[in-house]
């Protein structure tokens, strides 16, 4: 395949996730107000996407809170910076096994629900853009499993579909990409699709070249795609990414630390990658153009 470089890239922060970082650096943010905050430093930064889970302000644990989520939503949409609102919609697939020896009943930690509840924030906050997981993984932990059936996948592709959001296939792994395909040929999620490659995350894709050449040359011609990776190779999957023709994603849900002893913020991250991209020689643009690239249409929330 020709290298063929991105010379029009667009940034996504992933402003705080839903990992156990609460902990490992203050400038995780927990409260709807801090992720708001933080997503808007982003977005001057140079962010032209910000991808927005909510936690628990007191503990910092994630959560999916109706509330918190129209808040973030709220405090994004009133501010005088413009940028493209990408909700999660990953939550409230999490099943905790117990031991091999005795695998049943579920532990502490599961969190598995309907299709219709782990859309009803999106439902109600109407962004732009949320978050498809397309696929079932083992995690890094031992006994937990990222669940997401054909079935509920295609429950919630066509409520997003059906609501005006674009999906974000979130692929983990080549076979998510397969059943990407597959949802858009049955006319569940509309083409061009945009898919997000999400490497290096135990035990999905590994970072490493081969893998991720694979899974670009994979995706459809006419779709758009961005891609990430985790921890000390969030920067280089930064060039790796515009080198293959594709988007960039950084943001503290992926990586905490900016240098060698160094903790990041969102923006702090957003600027490096603004930074690398530039020196490829290629542009960065804003929201209003990833808006028309993507076919987005901002919209007020529901009351």
């Amino acid at each position: 395949m020709p290298l063929e470089m991105n010379r029009e890239v667009f940034i996504t922060c992933a402003v705080t996730g839903s990992g156990g970082t609460q902990d490992r650096s203050p400038n995780v943010p927990r409260s709807p107000e801090q992720i708001a905050d933080s997503a808007i430093a982003a977005a001057r930064a140079g962010a032209a996407i910000v991808h927005c889970h909510v936690r628990d302000p007191e503990t910092g644990a994630p959560a999916r809170d109706l509330h918190l989520y129209r808040e973030v939503t709220e405090r994004i949409r009133a501010s005088e910076v413009d940028v493209v609102l990408n909700l999660t919609a990953g939550m409230g697939g999490d099943l905790v096994f117990g031991q091999p020896s005795a695998p049943l009943p579920l532990q502490d930690g599961t969190d598995m629900v309907s299709a219709e509840e782990r859309f009803a924030h999106v439902r109600a906050c109407l962004p732009e853009i949320c978050t498809l997981d397309c696929g079932t993984m083992n995690f890094a932990e031992a006994d937990y499993v990222m669940t997401n059936t054909p079935g509920m996948l295609r429950a919630m592709g066509a409520m997003m579909t059906e609501h005006g959001v674009k999906p974000e296939i979130e692929a983990f792994d080549t076979g998510h990409l397969w059943l990407a395909k597959q949802l858009v040929s049955e006319g569940i999620i509309e083409s061009p699709a945009l898919v997000q490659f999400c490497m290096g995350i135990p035990w999905g894709a590994p970072d490493d070249l081969n893998t991720f050449m694979a899974m670009v040359n994979n995706v459809p011609k006419d779709w758009h795609w961005s891609a990430f990776s985790i921890g000390r190779n969030e920067m280089p999957y930064v060039a790796a990414a515009v080198l293959a023709g594709g988007n960039v994603r950084v943001g503290l849900e992926d990586n905490l630390w900016l240098d060698k002893g160094k903790l990041a913020t969102n923006e702090a991250l957003v600027e490096r990658a603004v930074t690398l991209i530039e020196a490829m020689g290629a542009t960065v643009i804003g929201p209003q153009a990833v808006r028309e690239r993507l076919g987005l249409t901002k919209r007020a929330p529901l009351s």
